[in-house]
């Protein structure tokens, strides 16, 4: 029974519980890319190109044909996850700095500065 609470323990850790939802954020991120590079940026890639498009792309030595249209695919929709991300990344930062650069309050006086601003009020009267 020690170890399941442990393991419990573990597993509700605030770390971990961001991680994964970090991890789940990222998978549906990644379809939206491939999505919107299998949609839009592939077709502009086979208009230009004027073939069926970079999915289809081959080399051809003696009777064996390598597919590196595929893997082109797949370098695309990587450049443009990770482009995506140091554009958010990028943004966050670029918050956290604004609000790292506002001045904190000011802290409160001591209590010792209260009770001598009490008697000094006091004195005038």
């Amino acid at each position: 029974m020690g170890m399941l609470k442990e393991f419990r323990e573990l597993a509700m850790k605030g770390n971990i519980v961001d991680l994964a939802v970090a991890v789940i954020i990222g998978g549906a991120f990644g379809k939206i890319v491939t999505a919107l590079t299998d949609t839009i940026i592939m077709p502009i890639i086979s208009l230009v190109m004027g073939k069926g498009g970079v999915g289809e792309l081959s080399v051809t030595i003696g009777k064996t044909v390598f597919p590196i249209g595929i893997f082109l695919q797949s370098v695309i929709d990587f450049i443009l996850v990770a482009f995506v991300l140091f554009l958010i990344i990028k943004a966050m930062n670029r918050f956290m700095q604004k609000k790292a650069d506002t001045p904190p309050p000011p802290a409160p006086p001591s209590e010792e500065i209260v009770l001598l601003r009490e008697i000094r009020d006091a004195l005038k009267r």
